[in-house]
């Protein structure tokens, strides 16, 4: 078991990614249940974007009402690591809730998923398996 993507979604936020370098690149997934079946880019509105990434409030306002009418739900977050490895950092888990959102971190073609939560780790993330179709 694990969390579906399609390979073009994959691919896509692979370029968004390798395109905002040397920022990290970020922004939403959607999907239902455990597979991820659409991605939004956002702005990576951060003080210092090149060492991390805050996503663009009225674009997770505007996903998360969209939700709410019936849309696409949101189920996580990406975001990339430009001269790192997909692991998340000591910032990501600072910033991250407890909510069991995915987070997908991209570090050139190294692709991580990992689940939000109090997992009694420092890193308050498990991992997830992500399997591309």
């Amino acid at each position: 078991m694990g969390v579906t993507i399609s390979r073009s979604i994959l691919n896509g936020m692979k370029k968004a990614s390798a395109a905002a370098a040397p920022r990290e690149a970020c922004g939403l997934l959607f999907g239902e249940g455990d597979r991820i079946t659409g991605f939004a880019e956002t702005v990576n509105v951060a003080d210092a974007p090149e060492r991390r990434f805050e996503i663009d409030p009225a674009a997770l306002f505007a996903a998360l009402k969209a939700e709410r009418a019936g849309g696409p739900a949101l189920l996580g977050y990406w975001h990339s690591h430009p001269s790192g490895d997909p692991m998340p950092s000591r910032t990501d888990a600072a910033m991250a809730a407890p909510d069991g959102k995915l987070w997908i971190i991209l570090a050139g073609d190294a692709v991580g998923c990992w689940r939000a939560g109090d997992h009694g780790r420092w890193d308050r993330f498990a991992p997830e398996r992500l399997l591309a179709e």
